[in-house]
């Protein structure tokens, strides 16, 4: 995997307002197998961290006694990774292997990530872990008919971490789930009850992680085959339309002409295309590659070392919005055949 492995995976932390982001970000910051994680907050006091502080680093800085740093946003969110990655090269503050960035006030993900990775420098020494979303089991399901920023935030992310699972009657956690599912079929759904959150397990999984791949991968993969593509009908009264669905191809597929026709997709659509991630199995190669992109950013593909399961065949996930499956399948059908004109046509997962 060479230099993309090295690159510091960073998390990003969301959720509607009173979903229960302080309480995960409580518990990152307590949690003692996360000694080496730098968390980026809006505000110190929001978190309430004045018996767990040990000693300021920096102005902005704090490293707390579980040997997790704290970092204060002060301005621009590409600033403050700027500033935290100068100090660890030059020792100020202890090393860190991932970063978790905490996004109140901040309502959509798209934006944030397109912003931390679009940057040349930060691309060069970060990559997207992953994106947590908190969702409120008793008012989730009403917030995501209200209010498109919960719908996207639920939409592109990773993980779904549903909170407040003991005020909730079953059969609110139940329609929540079906909510979810519609948006996000990919997506790992994690119960919490009266805040007891296991937060390393949320950061430490990571699709680019040699422990955390297998499963990452084999999640989403599983989650998207079979059934129908996951129409979200509870917000068809928004204008977002959002949907999300999976493609295969039986036959390797064409590196360049996959190349090129992910560029022009993403060049005309990358607004539209919330999440893509696939698994892909290449013409010449005897491994898979992983590709995983957000709107119009698609991170460096990685060459993974061997296949999660004994299927073969190329699988793509789109999370879109007012896009057509059947355009989206037809083009990169017609891309494939240039190629390879004995290709099979692709197929809904």
């Amino acid at each position: 995997m060479g230099e993309f492995s090295q690159q510091t995976p960073i998390n990003i932390i969301t959720g509607f307002l009173g979903s229960g982001k302080t309480t995960l970000l409580k518990g990152l910051l307590g949690a003692p197998d996360l000694a080496d994680t730098a968390v980026l907050i809006n505000e110190f006091g929001a978190v309430g961290l004045d018996h767990e502080l040990v000693q300021n680093v920096t102005e902005s800085t704090l490293l707390l006694d579980n040997g997790c740093l704290c970092c204060a946003i002060r301005g621009d969110l590409q600033g403050a990774l700027r500033d935290l990655l100068s100090q660890r090269q030059s020792g100020q503050v202890p090393y860190f292997k991932r970063v978790a960035i905490e996004t109140s006030g901040l309502a959509d993900p798209a934006p944030i990530a397109y912003t931390l990775l679009a940057e040349p420098v930060l691309q060069h020494h970060f990559r997207l872990g992953g994106i947590i979303t908190t969702v409120d089991a008793v008012n989730g399901t009403a917030q995501l008919q209200r209010f498109p920023e919960s719908v996207k935030q639920v939409a592109m992310a990773d993980r779904l971490i549903v909170t407040k699972t003991d005020l909730a009657e079953p059969e609110q956690i139940n329609a929540l789930h079906s909510s979810l599912r519609r948006l996000n079929k990919s997506a790992q759904i994690v119960e919490v009850a009266e805040g007891d959150i296991q937060p390393a397990a949320l950061l430490t999984d990571d699709m680019y992680d040699d422990e955390g791949r297998s499963r990452e991968i084999e999640h989403w993969l599983a989650a998207n085959s079979g059934g129908e593509s996951g129409e979200a009908a509870l917000v068809h009264d928004h204008a977002d339309h959002i949907h999300s669905f999976a493609l295969t191809y039986p036959a390797p597929l064409d590196w360049t002409a996959f190349g090129i026709w992910m560029s022009m997709l993403l060049h005309r659509h990358g607004d539209n295309v919330l999440r893509i991630k696939g698994l892909l199995n290449v013409a010449g190669g005897a491994t898979p590659v992983l590709i995983n992109g957000v709107q119009h950013i698609v991170h460096p593909p990685s060459h993974l070392p061997d296949w999660p399961s004994g299927n073969r065949q190329s699988r793509i996930i789109f999370i879109v919005r007012d896009m057509e499956q059947a355009t989206i399948e037809a083009s990169l059908t017609a891309f494939n055949k240039l190629a390879n004109p004995d290709a099979a046509p692709g197929r809904a997962a």
